[in-house]
């Protein structure tokens, strides 16, 4: 609560009160020695609770707490302990603190004070109140953990003394006393040096901040209810938006099921029958069923996240009272020249929690709808941070449509809803959009990595400021040193455990964090920073590892040397952030073979797998495999280059159109397409997607397949042209394939390949379909097939070819995970396959 409602000041590096696993394990342990030092007198860790009528709904509202110690001088036992209390310095602290903490907070809270009381302290004489001149006989004892010098604290943070103050008004009303005192306790974890502050309060005027406190508190309570009535009598009588398309319904029924059984769900369902609505319009019926509090819906990437928001948009039209918030990546929604989130450089970061609050409450009261554009227009509004104002809406948002990082990935998950200090647990609901994506994505985000070159980087940079940190990074060196030695030239080795480098890396970590503290306007900042950053995450990461992971080392082909954490069954990770949810649905157009994803994502004995057949007309499209090209590494060749050209200049000319060409490699793009210039292109406009493209260079790539109708573009396959994409009718009529999109080989793949190849030899797994070419290989390469494949015929009007060329795919090995609707593919030489395409262009032509 009163994070929330005294929140003020400057975002800095630390606004996001994170702290390392460490520093919170050694706040703890600081808290219990110095509980314990304090004496018998001292009641550690007492729960204090207090409940009240409140609000517009007449709530019964409880605030609770733990106090981390009531010092209880009262009675005759105490009395020699009483007077060396009383006898003590009371720190006063003359500045502006106190009109800071309460003055100018209780304008908004509409709390009444004397006006004697409001000229001794705007004085500055902090603790005379009245005619107090001296402690009470009951103090609160608030402790707080810093790395901070505690010279550099003039004064304590305003929620550590409002948390305090909440502790002594229910304590003080428990009690029944008059007065009490608030003491907040620094103390800096690496010295155990200990600075207080001490004040002293009349119960008098506790009860009156207190209540205004709440009653500040319950403004938002009361919003997000009446929203939450509003919005369920809404969806009660809600019907699907239009009329079902065909495998819809049952997707429809699954979800809910899904939903209500509290499992999860793998969906296989072809483009065009309209998964994003099939997922969502269940999930916001259950709301009125009180079986979800809010949805999750994730995507691979930021410009998916427009189809769940128009799928709200619509469900809007028809009657629904229902919010959502697009989450944008910092760097997409930022309001400053360049992003530098400190209140120096930035003028949205100075002041911004002094002003968020009113911004975040005029957004979700006025807005159902918060996306990009919005959410910057408030932002700039009250000259705030866009992407910390998203974040805060989230909190009162039905719906949270964004990454799948903001749910999975440890290290930018949204903490307010999966740490274990979340504000809000509730029945969750994650729909994820895409699932084929996750697989790697989830793998990259539970692996680290560390360079040894970059700790003597850092160490050259800390060397003028701190022997101690210094000496911190050679020891790690050192011990990364050895390893090298191990390490064969240009390859990797397999490390049973890192124990020793660990307590090192432990030891600097702390080091880090102390030394950031103590220097924050060194130029070298940034970069030791990152560092930092880095280091966090491997020590993170390295506390989740268990048989899912596999620890190398590995020396690069540019001399650099790295250690990782390699997650590569990233299933075990991925359920701790499930479980946070009741329920999750994956779906995709191309989740094959399911069971590999099933065991991938989740590997739970009771998740559910459905397929949803494609509605569309198969005699609109034909699916050719030519199967006398090779793409293999021993057979890459001129010649083989040439016939993929032949087969797409056989493609144009039969029926001449736009056609997408995807290729593993640029290289082998660039190969093709020299041989298609080299050739006849009459009549066709050629386009190559470039590596790191700009997003208006992307959108000028698509622009050609709208303004002109006989475009060759050549892609790269399982790149940003491959899926997400829309070029419906005329506008795309046929996709070339070129290879089974295998990974390039390499030693993380090779590393893959060897762990699922030893997990079938266990016993556990003895006779399983576990293969390790296939989970390291081809279920990743043959999606990528099927993601450039469904760039074509995405509604029913549609019609057009697809085209596969690569002689494995006539391997049962391949063709057996084709989906159940390519089972009349067209197998055969360039000939036959010529002959193919003409004859449905023909067919096509005379129905």
């Amino acid at each position: 609560m009163v994070e929330f409602i005294y929140r003020c000041g400057d975002i800095t590096s630390s606004s996001n009160g994170t702290l390392s696993k460490e520093a919170m394990n050694a706040g703890s342990k600081m808290h219990r020695k110095l509980q314990k030092m304090a004496g018998s007198y001292y009641d550690a860790e007492v729960p204090l609770k207090i409940t009240m009528k409140k609000g517009i709904h007449d709530l019964d509202v409880t605030v609770e707490g733990r106090a981390d110690g009531i010092i209880d001088l009262r009675g005759e036992k105490n009395r020699s302990r009483k007077k060396k209390e009383i006898e003590r310095q009371v720190i006063r602290v003359e500045d502006r603190y106190w009109n800071r903490l309460l003055l100018k907070k209780t304008e908004s809270l509409d709390l009444e004070v004397g006006e004697d009381f409001m000229e001794q302290n705007s004085a500055g004489t902090i603790g005379q109140m009245q005619e107090m001149n001296e402690p009470a006989d009951v103090t609160i004892d608030e402790i707080k953990g810093v790395y901070r010098k505690l010279a550099d604290i003039e004064v304590p943070e305003t929620v550590h003394v409002a948390q305090a103050m909440c502790y002594a008004y229910i304590y003080a009303k428990e009690q029944s006393l008059d007065r009490i005192n608030v003491q907040i306790t620094y103390v800096n974890l690496e010295s155990e040096e200990v600075k207080q502050f001490f004040y002293v309060f009349s119960c008098s005027f506790l009860e009156k901040w207190f209540h205004n406190t709440v009653d500040e508190m319950m403004k938002w309570v009361d919003h997000a209810i009446s929203h939450a009535r509003s919005r369920d009598a809404s969806i009660t009588e809600l019907e699907f938006p239009y009329e079902y398309r065909k495998g819809q319904k049952q997707m429809v029924a699954c979800v809910y099921k899904a939903i209500e059984g509290e499992r999860r769900l793998f969906v296989q369902a072809p483009t065009g029958i309209g998964k994003t609505m099939a997922a969502m319009f269940p999930s916001v019926k259950a709301f009125a069923t009180g079986l979800v509090s809010k949805i999750f819906y994730l995507t691979a990437k930021t410009i998916a996240g427009t189809v769940p928001d128009q799928a709200l948009t619509l469900l809007r039209e028809r009657g629904v009272k229902f919010s959502s918030v697009m989450l944008t990546a910092k760097e997409k929604i930022c309001l400053n020249e360049t992003m530098e989130c400190d209140a120096e450089h930035c003028p949205y970061a100075k002041g911004h929690f002094d002003r968020v609050n009113d911004a975040l409450f005029e957004l979700i009261t006025q807005e159902e709808k918060m996306d990009r554009e919005i959410i910057r227009a408030y932002a700039e509004r009250y000259q705030v941070c866009p992407f910390e104002l998203g974040l805060d809406a989230s909190l009162f948002a039905d719906a949270i449509i964004g990454d799948y990082n903001y749910v999975f990935d440890p290290r930018v998950n949204l903490k307010r809803f999966f740490s274990q200090t979340a504000y809000d647990t509730g029945r969750y609901v994650f729909l994820v959009d895409e699932a084929h994506n996750l697989v790697d994505r989830a793998s990259s985000m539970y692996s680290a990595t560390l360079y040894k070159e970059d700790f003597l980087a850092v160490k050259r940079l800390v060397m003028p400021y701190s022997k101690k940190m210094a000496r911190s990074l050679e020891s790690c060196n050192r011990e990364l040193l050895e390893l090298k030695k191990k390490c064969p030239e240009h390859g990797y080795q397999i490390l049973n455990d890192i124990g020793v480098l660990y307590l090192k890396l432990l030891h600097l970590h702390t080091t880090m964090e102390a030394f950031l503290e103590d220097y924050k306007q060194i130029p070298e900042r940034k970069e030791i920073l990152e560092f930092y950053f880095a280091l966090t995450t491997f020590l993170n990461i390295a506390d989740l590892i268990d048989d899912s992971y596999v620890i190398y080392d590995e020396l690069k082909s540019d001399g650099r040397f790295m250690v990782r954490l390699y997650c590569v069954h990233p299933a075990n990770n991925l359920k701790l952030c499930l479980d946070k949810g009741v329920s999750t649905v994956f779906f995709s157009a191309t989740i094959l073979p399911v069971k590999y994803y099933m065991e991938m994502l989740s590997d739970t004995v009771t998740d559910q797998a459905i397929y949803i057949p494609s509605p569309f007309d198969p005699e609109k499209r034909q699916i050719m495999v030519g199967v006398d090209v090779s793409t293999k590494y021993t057979r890459r060749s001129v010649k083989e280059y040439k016939r993929v050209a032949e087969y797409i200049r056989q493609l144009f000319n039969a029926h001449s159109g736009n056609y997408m060409v995807f290729l593993p490699s640029y290289k082998m793009l660039q190969e093709v397409y020299e041989q298609m210039i080299e050739g006849d292109c009459s009549g066709m406009e050629l386009l190559c997607q470039e590596q790191n493209m700009k997003e208006a260079d992307r959108e000028a790539f698509l622009d050609h397949f709208s303004a002109k109708r006989n475009v060759v573009a050549f892609c790269i396959m399982g790149g940003i042209f491959s899926e997400g994409i829309d070029l419906t009718g005329e506008r795309l009529i046929g996709s070339v394939v070129v290879g089974p999109g295998l990974p390039q080989v390499c030693n993380e793949r090779k590393i893959m390949m060897d762990y699922f190849n030893a997990r079938k030899s266990m016993e556990a797994y003895a006779g399983s379909s576990v293969d390790g070419f296939k989970y390291a290989y081809l279920y990743p390469g043959i999606n990528k097939v099927f993601q450039s494949a469904g760039r074509v015929i995405r509604t029913e009007a549609d019609a057009g070819v697809i085209l596969l060329l690569d002689e494995r795919f006539g391997t049962g090995e391949y063709n057996s995970l084709f989906p159940v609707e390519w089972q009349d593919a067209v197998f055969g030489n360039f000939d036959q396959i010529s002959q193919s395409i003409e004859q449905f262009w023909s067919n096509l032509n005379l129905s």
